[in-house]
């Protein structure tokens, strides 16, 4: 039997204030969340809807520093912008936050406290990279090198954006700090960890075994996690930027945001009620998180354990996260700028926020990735929006008005034909409401539109048009039955399209109206007076999407160009003495082959003219072993030796990327007796 709740907590995931929010937000947490909040009260359940700005971190210190401000123009510039698209889209929160807030910091420090007073966490001290020149640690943002698994250059500390692999600082090759343009140093440092090793067996019972109705996707994750090896995680890292960690002899440290982030839900249910105990800390209370799936290991395994380990607080009923939507059959890209930001898509289609909410809804990602293109919205808006709701709803309110001054007509004279539509009201209320309670909001909105094609079907076979002047009761009864089924669109796709519904409760005088009111075919009296309505939605023409489609591929264009190497940023400037340190030769290849379980790196023996050295580098992809042999190279024979998948690299062939990304050798252009210094 499902359990009653007294009250229900919906929390949605701190977008990161380093820049807009774009559709694959919007798709995967926000109208998700704001469409089962929204069918929440019109239940008349109590639910406060909870979320703010994700403050701190390193990529906003990043993009402060590549802008010359603080980290706090940075995070005021974008929670105003996140803050109004929100807004704009109608979704509607009890309270939108901040974690760079004072109250904010003082939840978390407490939360922290509390953890460490119950000895909950274990300190550990590590290396970790340092610039000796800037006088600190590195976050592993702010480390770039070669990735040891495709060989690419600028790979992150934490990820390779070129093979998407994840790494830690200490797997690149060659590491470089991106404050100095020097190399970092290792340097032991003290950080406290949370041991999610020991609390394996209340994640197993409590998720595992108790929560298996959870969205497949998230259990799966949840269960490969525990399956692989929980081990403790850090709650803390060396940053000027962000909640201060609560201790003594902490200087120089902060929490993690991974840590403060979700307390941030905590934060924000204390700002908008003083009775916000009665939504964290009471068993009669549901907690659901709404995230994405790239969240889905610190919302269903770190925040419970943060919340268990406490003592205090609910855990989360469900977590239905959502995979992520692509754009035009790539992955949505903030720095890259592929994507479909809000406050920009309300410009070139004004007062269409429905019409977006629709379609993200449609084509929800809620247990794959899905793919947004242009056609799809413009095919969805016309097709359905357009073709199926709102020509049913126009046709009806403009037939009332033709016929019956704009009034609601008696039904009599019923036949067989109405009882069927009639019945499809109750029918479509109990399924919409079964999927809505299961999260399957892409199949709820599906039952709202089967109603608005059975009500559609029904008009087009009972022709009014054609009985007015024989049958006047037939045509009474079919008005009826037509205002019924759209005073019951105008409450079942509220929590879709709140825009239009609210034109159509306006139109037909149900504004105050609730849940328990849909799936009756009684809602409207006869007698009642039904507004006129304007189109509720306009189709969306060719030229439109095309201009769309021109500014993503000006979009690509213009990426491709920023990334090519022809382009790229002057590196800092070195002195004549740095330059002079480097030993370069002419040396010739001998020996070339590929190395075993990769796909990138080459094994050359290289006769420099010094010595026959061996070198490993990263050009499979562009030259075989067998087209190179004899060929005349630039090596930097004074490199420190690196040892690569067990092989001692003794040097550096130089090469030149090409603007589509090929490498060629730089060479001499006639023989040049090996050794020969490059100069």
């Amino acid at each position: 039997m499902t359990k009653k709740y007294a009250r229900h907590l919906v929390t949605a995931a701190l977008p990161y204030a380093n820049g807009p929010v774009h559709i694959g937000h919007l798709a995967g947490v926000y109208v998700p969340a704001d469409i089962y909040v929204r069918y929440l009260k019109l239940k008349g359940e109590d639910v406060l809807f909870v979320c703010g700005s994700d403050e701190h971190g390193v990529p906003i210190t990043i993009k402060a520093k590549n802008e010359n401000c603080t980290p706090q123009d940075i995070v005021d510039r974008y929670h105003t912008i996140i803050k109004q698209s929100f807004q704009d889209f109608g979704i509607e929160f009890s309270n939108y936050s901040r974690t760079s807030g004072a109250l904010h910091h003082k939840v978390s420090s407490d939360f922290f406290k509390t953890l460490y007073d119950k000895k909950e966490f274990v300190e550990l001290e590590s290396e970790q990279y340092y610039d000796a020149k800037a006088h600190q640690f590195l976050a592993d943002r702010y480390i770039t090198g070669t990735c040891p698994k495709c060989s690419h250059d600028g790979a992150y500390g934490d990820q390779c954006e070129k093979c998407g692999s994840s790494l830690s600082p200490l797997e690149l090759i060659n590491p470089i700090s991106t404050i100095t343009h020097e190399k970092p140093v290792l340097k032991s440092t003290k950080h406290w960890y949370l041991p999610l090793d020991t609390h394996e067996n209340f994640l197993r019972s409590w998720i595992l075994e108790g929560h298996k109705e959870w969205r497949p996707n998230v259990y799966g994750q949840c269960k490969s996690w525990i399956d692989g090896g929980l081990h403790p995680r850090a709650v803390s890292r060396d940053l000027d930027w962000g909640v201060p960690v609560p201790l003594e002899n902490a200087e120089g440290k902060v929490l993690y945001v991974w840590f403060d982030a979700p307390i941030g839900y905590i934060t924000s249910t204390q700002e908008c009620t003083k009775d916000w105990e009665l939504y964290w800390k009471s068993d009669d209370c549901k907690l659901v998180h709404f995230i994405g799936k790239d969240n889905i290991v610190f919302h269903c395994i770190v925040f419970p354990v943060m919340l268990k380990a406490h003592g205090d607080y609910i855990l989360p009923e469900n977590v239905p996260a959502n995979e992520f939507l692509n754009l035009e059959g790539n992955k949505i890209s903030t720095s890259r700028n592929w994507a479909v930001w809000l406050h920009e898509y309300l410009e070139d289609f004004k007062n269409q926020q429905d019409t977006l909410r629709y379609v993200l809804t449609a084509n929800a990602p809620e247990t794959k990735d899905n793919d947004f293109t242009w056609k799809d919205f413009q095919a969805r808006n016309n097709n359905e929006l357009v073709a199926i709701l709102g020509n049913f709803i126009n046709r009806v309110i403009v037939l009332t008005h033709k016929y019956f001054d704009g009034k609601v007509p008696q039904k009599s004279n019923v036949q067989e034909i109405d009882n069927k539509a009639l019945a499809a009201i109750p029918h479509a209320k109990e399924h919409i409401s079964a999927l809505l309670d299961q999260f399957k909001f892409r199949d709820a909105l599906k039952e709202v539109m089967q109603l608005a094609r059975v009500g559609n079907k029904y008009l087009t076979e009972t022709e009014p048009w054609k009985l007015i002047k024989t049958d006047a009761s037939r045509v009474e009864t079919i008005l009826h039955v037509c205002l019924q089924i759209t005073a019951n669109l105008s409450i079942l796709c509220e929590p879709f399209i709140p825009f239009a519904a609210k034109k159509i409760q306006d139109c037909v005088g149900v504004s105050a109206a609730q849940w328990a009111a849909a799936g009756n075919d009684a809602i409207l009296t006869a007698g009642n007076s039904i507004l006129a309505i304007d189109l509720l939605f306009r189709k969306i023409e060719d030229e439109e999407i095309q201009k769309q489609m021109q500014k993503l591929q000006a979009t690509k264009i213009n990426s491709e160009k920023t990334e090519s190497p022809l382009v790229a940023p002057q590196k800092q400037t070195i002195t004549f003495d740095d330059f002079q340190n480097m030993d370069i030769r002419v040396g010739t290849i001998l020996e070339a082959e590929s190395v075993p379980k990769t796909d990138k790196l080459l094994k050359l023996t290289i006769d420099t003219g010094i010595d026959i050295r061996t070198v490993v580098s990263g050009i499979a992809e562009y030259h075989k072993p067998e087209t190179i042999i004899g060929k005349q190279v630039s090596i930097l024979v004074n490199l420190a030796p690196r040892t690569l998948r067990g092989i001692e690299s003794q040097g550096m062939i130089l090469m030149a990327q090409d603007t589509d990304g090929t490498l060629q050798f730089v060479a001499p252009d006639i023989k040049v007796n090996n050794g020969g210094a490059i100069c």
